[in-house]
């Protein structure tokens, strides 16, 4: 079956997009002061940069990415909580709405439930 591979490549994908912009692109600096701007802690950027980074990795490897994958969904619901949830549902709102990240959080999860999906590296039991 192609459909867990798929996402869990395209999930990997994503989180690599997300965790490099936040270390080359915003910078580490550049993240915390935005974090500290949403009143959370300066230690969370860095949390929130390895945890994208490293689910990256996992799920681009397939690195028990069905475990993985649960472990990233209270990232996306801290992400709905802190970041998004005064912005209204809508992508498209100002800010992104909660929309973006709630799809993240149930493709985590569909993605634990499928599986590993073939050619991972390190299958889940």
């Amino acid at each position: 079956m192609r459909v867990p591979r798929v996402l869990r490549i395209s999930l990997g994908a994503l989180f690599l997009v997300h965790g490099l912009t936040k270390l080359l692109v915003f910078t580490p600096a550049g993240t915390v002061a935005c974090f500290q701007s949403l009143g959370l802690p300066a230690a969370l950027a860095y949390v929130s940069m390895t945890l994208e980074l490293g689910l990256a990795v996992s799920l681009l490897l397939g690195i028990y990415a069905r475990w993985v994958a649960l472990l990233g969904v209270p990232l996306l619901l801290c992400t709905i909580v802190t970041v998004h949830g005064a912005n209204g549902f809508g992508v498209s709102n100002p800010g992104g709405g909660r929309e973006y990240p709630a799809l993240w959080a149930v493709l985590l999860i569909a993605q634990a439930l499928l599986g590993d999906g073939a050619f991972a590296l390190k299958p889940s039991r």
